[in-house]
């Protein structure tokens, strides 16, 4: 499934990007092999496109004037704009001067690419990041699907009493693509292949090009090993407390070299960072982030673990991971966090929006029993008229009522038709 052949899924982001006929600069950013190429060239059929990979096209990039960018270039795609900073200032000429309507900038090397935005072309510039693939882009459901509808909706009850228990010979692949993530991760090129080794070989492939393509050029690290040291370290810490003084110990470098390891990782789309709720609702709460790896097979390529058995970390990662692309992606104004005191009383993840919050359990089990959702209780009654509603999200098939304004959730019934 979804293997040979394989024709141009629909992004969610599509939604969002405006028309060529606008007046408008865009941005499109994100991780490498996340389909920015494909999206934009699909996207705006009608623009010219130029590939700055091409050394040839950088010097004629370089070599075109500013006062003629208009003539010669003209409205285009600029795609690993990077590649020539010089493209940044011509843009901004050729805009401000009404020679260019409409332009769209994309790339993978955030680092540079924003520090030139901020220089340049700050102000007129609209800013989309591109994630791997979504759930509900491999199934069709665009915003079109349970989770949306709880995102956008009023009553929490009256949205999940409408959806049936179980699926009863359910159309979509929900259940597939969950399944897919949690083994190989999202990233598009893994869905053209079928051998189980050749999806190995192209995470191992992948990774060793960030850190050959993108930190030798964005970095300038000298040596890579204490990078990528820290880098694995890292990822076996996914879902976990983040502590730099430890990572720092770990890795045998200083806790500033720590940090600015952490934005690397950051800044490539490789990990984010979940902050805690930051009011004491019962007692003291933390303040220390949690680190979460945004691809579970790169994930899985980092720790070399490539087990049957789905871990605690492993299904957590996943379902925070998706929740931030979607909401992300959908520009939802949504808040994440997540709740812990310093007793360790914990809720895995806090959503707030519209000055309420939906809290959220995740556990990697197929049955949900009443210790899962204790703390969803205690929260519930301290948040008062801003509790939304709660989720207990579990391994298993049902929907159902734990408790008033308390459901069970099978995570990928999250992204069936709703």
């Amino acid at each position: 499934m979804m293997s040979q052949n394989l024709q141009y899924i629909k992004r969610a982001i599509e939604l969002y990007l405006p028309e060529s006929t606008s007046h408008k600069i865009v941005l499109i950013t994100g991780a490498r092999q996340t389909g920015k190429t494909t999206l934009v060239k699909n996207k705006y059929k009608d623009l010219k496109y130029i590939n700055l990979d091409a050394p040839e096209y950088r010097e004629v990039i370089r070599e075109t004037p500013s006062v003629r960018w208009g003539i010669d270039i003209g409205n285009a795609i600029i795609d690993e704009a990077q590649k020539e900073p010089s493209v940044f200032e011509k843009i901004k000429f050729a805009f401000d001067e009404n020679k260019v309507n409409f332009s769209v900038v994309s790339g993978s090397s955030q680092i540079l690419l924003i520090k030139k935005i901020r220089e340049s072309l700050a102000g007129r510039v609209w800013i989309y990041e591109l994630f791997p693939f979504l759930i509900s882009e491999l199934t069709g459901n665009l915003k079109n699907n349970l989770f949306h509808s709880i995102l956008t909706g009023k009553n929490f009850n009256q949205i999940l009493e409408k959806v049936p228990s179980f699926q009863i010979n359910p159309k979509g692949n929900e259940k597939y693509f969950e399944k897919t993530f949690l083994k190989y991760g999202s990233m598009p090129p893994i869905f053209h292949l079928e051998d189980e080794n050749d999806k190995k070989m192209w995470l191992k492939n992948y990774s060793h090009t960030y850190l050959e393509r993108d930190l030798t050029d964005l970095a300038r690290l000298n040596d890579l090993m204490p990078f990528r040291k820290f880098q694995r370290l890292s990822s076996l810490r996914s879902g976990k407390l983040l502590n730099f003084s430890e990572l720092a110990r770990d890795t045998g470098v200083s806790v500033d070299t720590a940090r600015r390891y952490f934005e690397y990782l950051k800044i490539s789309y490789q990990t984010i960072m979940i902050y805690p709720f930051y009011k004491n609702l019962t007692s003291s709460v933390i303040k220390t982030p949690k680190l979460y790896w945004l691809d579970i097979g790169l994930l899985r390529e980092l720790t070399g673990y490539w087990g049957d058995i789905i871990t605690g970390e492993i299904f957590e990662t996943l379902v925070i991971g998706e929740f931030y692309k979607y909401i992300k992606t959908h520009q939802l104004d949504v808040n994440l966090y997540f709740y812990r005191t310093r007793s360790r009383m914990e809720v895995d993840l806090m959503l707030e929006f519209n000055d309420k919050f939906l809290l959220i359990e995740i556990k990697n089990r197929e049955k949900v029993v009443k210790s899962d959702y204790r703390n969803i209780k205690i929260l519930k009654e301290k948040l008062k008229d801003r509790f939304f509603g709660g989720m207990v999200i579990y391994r298993g098939d049902k929907i159902y009522k734990l408790e008033e304004s308390i459901w069970a959730m099978p995570f990928y019934r999250l992204w069936e038709v709703f």
